[in-house]
C-alpha cells in the first residue's frame, strides 16, 4: 500500500484537502491515507473537520496568541519532525499557500518523502502581493515533486519556472469538489448559525456579502472598504450587506467604527463553513479578498468584486467572473452599482462558465498517484 500524509493548518486548507481525504479513503485497498493538522487556525479549522467529519491522525495544535511568522515556522518544521519519522509516507500532500504548506514542505524533504502539491502554480510574480503567501508558494514548488495545477494558465507557469512536463497535471480546483458536496448538504442542516442567518437576512432585498481579512489591506486600505460599503447601503436603502467581520483588530477596528449605525448593514461574527456556503447561495453579489471565494461564487451563479490589486487567480479575471476592484473605493462604488442596476450585466457576470473545473479534481489526483 502507498502511504499517504495530508497536512493542513488553516480552515481554506481544510476545505480544499476534506475531498481529497475522502476520495483517498474510498481508496483504502490501495492507500493508507492519515491526516496531520498544524492547527496554524484552531476554532475555524475545527469547524471544517467537524462538518466533512474528519478525525485528524496527528494534531500539532500550535496555534498561539501574538502568533508570528517566525514562531510558528520553527513549530510546524519541528513538530513534523515525529510524525514523519512515526509514518514514513512515501507521499506528503500539502495544499496552496499558506505558512504550514511552506513548512511542511520543508519538512517532507528533510525526511524524503515525496511533495504533492495541491493547488500549485498560482502566481502574482510580486513577493509582497500577497504576503507571505506568494513566496510560500513558490518555494514549495521548488521542492514538490508532484504538481496539481487547477488550471492550465498554472501549470503554464509552472512551466516557466522549469518544472518538468511529466510531474504537472491539471485537475480543476479541489475546493469545487468540497462546495458541490457542501451545497447539497447545508440544504439539511439546521444549526444555530443558519437558524441566526434565517432570522436576519431579508429575502424580499438583494443581499450583497462582504468578507475581508488581508493584511495588504489593513490600514487605509479597509478605511477606503467601509466608505465604499457605507455609499453602496446609502445609494440603495433596498439593499441588505452583511458582513461577517474578521477578528482581526485591525479588520473588526475601523469596520465596527465606520459602518456599526447604518440600517441596512449587519455586522456578525465570522461564519462556520456551512454556515457561510448557505449565505453564499442566498447572496447577490459578492465583495471579498478571499482567493478561495473567486473560486466558489462562480458555481453559484454569484458576480465577485475583488477587494485586491493584484491576484495569483487570472482564470476569472480573464472568465468575467470576477473584477478586481482593489481597495479604491471609487471603483468598488462603481462596479457594485453596474451590477445593482444593469440587470444585463448582472446576468451576464452571473452565467458565466467557472474556470476553476467541474468538482472532480480528487478523482483525477487520486489516478495521478495511482500511476506514480
Amino acid at each position: 500500500m502507498k502511504k499517504n500524509l495530508i497536512i493542513f493548518g488553516t480552515r481554506p486548507e481544510a476545505i480544499k484537502m476534506a475531498p481529497l481525504v475522502k476520495e483517498f479513503n474510498k481508496n483504502n485497498l490501495e492507500f493508507e491515507t492519515r491526516i496531520c493538522v498544524t492547527a496554524q487556525h484552531r476554532e475555524m479549522l475545527d469547524q471544517v473537520l467537524s462538518f466533512f467529519e474528519i478525525k485528524p491522525d496527528y494534531d500539532l495544535d500550535l496555534m498561539k496568541s501574538d502568533q508570528n511568522l517566525y514562531s510558528l515556522t520553527s513549530d510546524i518544521i519541528t513538530g513534523l519532525k515525529f510524525v514523519l519519522e512515526d509514518f514514513k509516507p512515501d507521499y506528503v500532500y500539502v495544499h496552496g499557500d499558506t505558512t504550514t504548506t511552506m513548512a511542511a514542505s520543508i519538512a517532507a524533504f528533510y525526511s524524503g518523502s515525496k511533495i504533492c502539491h495541491v493547488e500549485a502554480g498560482l502566481r502574482t510574480h510580486n513577493k509582497r502581493s500577497p504576503f507571505p503567501e506568494e513566496i510560500n508558494r513558490q518555494l514549495t514548488s521548488r521542492m514538490a515533486d508532484f504538481h496539481f495545477a487547477p488550471t492550465t494558465a498554472s501549470q503554464d507557469n509552472l512551466l516557466v519556472e522549469n518544472i518538468k512536463p511529466e510531474n504537472i497535471i491539471v485537475t480543476g480546483n479541489t475546493v469545487i469538489d468540497a462546495l458541490l458536496e457542501s451545497v447539497q448538504k447545508v440544504d439539511h442542516v439546521e444549526n444555530e448559525e443558519i437558524k441566526f442567518l434565517k432570522s436576519i437576512v431579508d429575502s424580499s432585498n438583494k443581499v450583497i456579502l462582504v468578507t475581508g481579512h488581508r493584511r495588504e489591506n489593513h490600514g487605509q486600505g479597509f478605511i477606503n472598504i467601509c466608505g465604499a460599503l457605507k455609499e453602496i447601503a446609502i445609494q440603495h436603502p433596498e439593499v441588505q450587506i452583511i458582513y461577517p467581520v474578521h477578528l482581526n483588530p485591525n479588520v473588526k477596528g475601523p469596520v465596527y467604527g465606520i459602518l456599526s449605525n447604518i440600517s441596512n448593514i449587519k455586522l456578525i461574527d465570522p461564519l462556520a463553513y456551512p454556515a457561510f456556503v448557505w449565505l453564499m447561495k442566498q447572496s447577490y453579489l459578492i465583495i471579498t479578498d478571499s482567493g478561495g471565494v473567486q473560486e466558489e461564487a462562480p458555481s453559484l451563479g454569484k458576480p465577485v468584486l475583488v477587494m485586491r490589486d493584484t491576484t495569483e487567480r487570472p482564470e476569472a479575471v480573464e472568465a468575467g467572473t470576477v473584477i478586481l476592484v482593489g481597495t479604491d473605493k471609487d471603483k468598488i462604488v462603481l462596479e457594485a452599482n453596474k451590477l445593482l442596476m444593469n440587470i444585463e450585466h448582472y446576468q451576464h457576470m452571473s452565467a458565466l462558465h467557472n474556470p476553476y473545473g467541474d468538482g472532480k479534481a480528487c478523482q483525477r489526483i487520486v489516478e495521478f498517484i495511482r500511476r506514480n
